[in-house]
């Protein structure tokens, strides 16, 4: 089977992927392929981080700002559109690059997961995430572990509620469990062969010291005035849960002031920076690469650079 060689490139919000991306691409004759849950919706700009074109430097981009935000989107979904992307992409002798902080998606589409057709139910999403709201995690996890108890046991580490609020809706609208649909989705091979690359800071602070500044950044972009308008017209069980417009809400509603707003939306950044970094560690494959101990972009391009290199030769 000759697999499809792909780059792939993780790492947590406001890590720096974009640019790295977007140089790998111009030095490999690559495009890259948006890995991340939220990009993927219109009008969505700011709060997303969507690369500009000046950022894009002329490199391709897919899978971003093509969704209405009233529209739900799935990972089953995601692969879809990404094989489509990355055979297109292989297709005209360029080096597809999958980058993106979604790591369910990313792994989902270089495992070659399939899918089983996709049920949703609104209203019982609905009723899980204001159990969620009203008692948090631990009865949702209780609820899951009755009938998957090695969902819930993997996914009371990531403490990521829409993961398990999802868990919980596809086995009552499928009648499986997510156990046993990964078990049997992962029976084919992948067709692609991936290079994996990942972004991290060893002093965590580092991290949290850009992630605070993308924020105060984001707000001089416009970010209010964006929540606005975003919060104001239909969103999907999946667009509304956006970091960077829940946060500011209650704002926007006069409810509570502009500062404490701000530091919450900071807060759930660096804790869905941390979920990203939990989820991408478990992969052995994938060679790190530490901004805070090379002496700038330019090493930190040179090493990439050497390892996607070599990928290609002996990969």
């Amino acid at each position: 089977m000759n697999k499809i060689k792909v780059v792939s490139l993780v790492g947590p919000t406001a890590s720096g992927k974009t640019r790295l991306a977007v140089e790998l691409a111009r030095k490999f004759d690559g495009e890259v392929i948006s890995a991340d849950s939220m990009q993927i919706y219109k009008g969505m700009r700011i709060a997303t981080a969507k690369p500009s074109a000046e950022e894009t430097r002329g490199v391709p981009h897919h899978l971003i700002d093509f969704v209405p935000p009233g529209e739900s989107y799935s990972v089953a979904c995601f692969v879809r559109d990404a094989k489509a992307a990355v055979a297109d992409i292989s297709s005209r002798g360029r080096l597809p690059i999958i980058a993106g902080g979604t790591g369910l998606y990313v792994d989902s589409l270089l495992n070659n997961i399939s899918f089983t057709e996709e049920k949703r139910d609104d209203a019982l999403t609905g009723e899980l995430w204001k159990s969620y709201e009203r008692d948090g995690l631990e009865p949702l996890l209780d609820e899951l572990g009755a009938f998957d108890p090695e969902s819930a046991q993997r996914l009371k580490a990531e403490r990521n509620p829409k993961r398990i609020i999802r868990a919980i809706e596809f086995y009552k609208t499928s009648g499986m469990t997510i156990t046993e649909q990964n078990r049997l989705s992962r029976e084919k091979e992948s067709p692609y062969s991936a290079i994996k690359l990942g972004i991290n800071y060893r002093d965590r602070q580092k991290l949290y010291d850009r992630i605070n500044l993308r924020v105060e950044l984001m707000l001089g972009q416009g970010l209010l005035d964006e929540a606005r308008q975003v919060l104001s017209g239909e969103l999907s069980s999946t667009s509304a849960m956006a970091i960077g417009y829940k946060e500011l809400a209650p704002y926007i509603r006069g409810e509570k002031p502009l500062g404490e707003c701000v530091e919450r939306l900071k807060r759930e950044t660096r804790r869905y920076a941390k979920r990203q970094l939990t989820w991408f560690r478990r992969d052995a494959e994938i060679h790190w690469l530490y901004p805070d101990e090379l002496g700038g972009f330019e090493e930190l391009l040179s090493e990439a650079e050497a390892v996607v290199e070599k990928g290609l030769i002996y990969g």
